[in-house]
């Protein structure tokens, strides 16, 4: 596998078999389910990336849309680690997955070699620090629309088998395709306006986790894991529930009761 050369891949075990596919058609299912009015565009795009993770076999995972001036923000990842490489990716405008979004094609990227080193050679710098050793970047298109891209890191330099990267790429469209139906495909502007709000919406979402780490002791991971948790069990919008907490109008220890195991003596 090469910068060059996305169609060579080492094949990376996939987990779960029919169990698996079922659970991925339920993914399918609650993505295409954001087609309905006004759904938690946060909480679609955490499904997205957890899926790559959980069910598809990447280490982690990190999705990117570009805001109404053209440039990529970031707006989910599965680790806190990798945020802070997605981010470094974007604050040094070099890196597979701005190329992605700019050449509008898959990109399979080994990172050992001397080839991403001079082509990208902060980004795989900063990368192998991480330890990744390969990333795939899948663009979220429709038609003549690009609207960003879903970027999956390996800690080897094998990557998906072709099976499990054509449904990543299809997770990726049908998300593509509720964020567009969303604004009926209307005009650019409306587009750029619901992709700002997303970044806002994110904004609110790290400060959520910030609040619930400090107040349960936890790193980012595990209070995002909180907060998402809670928001399922008890059917609660992602943003709205963040956006209160930071408000003061939720209590942190709600969230944080809800996580913790019960107690065998009670």
């Amino acid at each position: 596998m090469t910068a060059e050369d996305p169609n060579r891949q080492v094949d990376m075990p996939a987990t779960g078999g029919s169990a698996r596919e079922s659970s991925l058609a339920r993914t399918l299912v609650m993505i295409a389910d954001t087609l309905v009015t006004d759904f938690d565009i946060a909480d679609l795009f955490d499904r997205l990336t957890t899926a790559c993770v959980e069910l598809l076999g990447a280490a982690t995972a990190g999705l990117m849309l570009a805001d109404r001036d053209g440039t990529l923000q970031l707006m989910s990842s599965s680790s806190a680690d990798m945020r802070a490489l997605e981010q470094f990716e974007i604050a040094h405008a070099q890196g597979p997955c701005l190329d992605c979004f700019a050449s509008r094609r898959a990109l399979a990227v080994d990172l050992s070699g001397e080839e991403a080193a001079r082509r990208w050679p902060a980004f795989t710098s900063e990368a192998r620090r991480y330890g990744i050793a390969g990333v795939q970047a899948l663009p979220m298109r429709l038609r003549d629309d690009t609207i960003g891209a879903l970027n999956l890191f390996h800690t080897s330099v094998a990557r998906l088998t072709d099976h499990s990267t054509e449904l990543a790429q299809a997770l990726a469209d049908v998300a593509t395709i509720a964020i567009l139906q969303q604004r009926a495909l209307s005009n650019s502007e409306l587009l750029a306006e619901q992709l700002q709000t997303a970044l806002n919406d994110r904004i609110v979402i790290e400060q959520a986790k910030g609040l619930l780490a400090e107040r349960g002791h936890l790193d980012i991971d595990q209070a995002f894991t909180a907060l998402r948790d809670y928001c399922r069990a008890a059917r609660l919008p992602l943003t709205r529930t963040a956006r209160a907490l930071v408000l003061g109008t939720h209590d942190a220890d709600d969230i944080l009761a809800h996580r913790r195991p019960a107690n065998p003596g009670s």
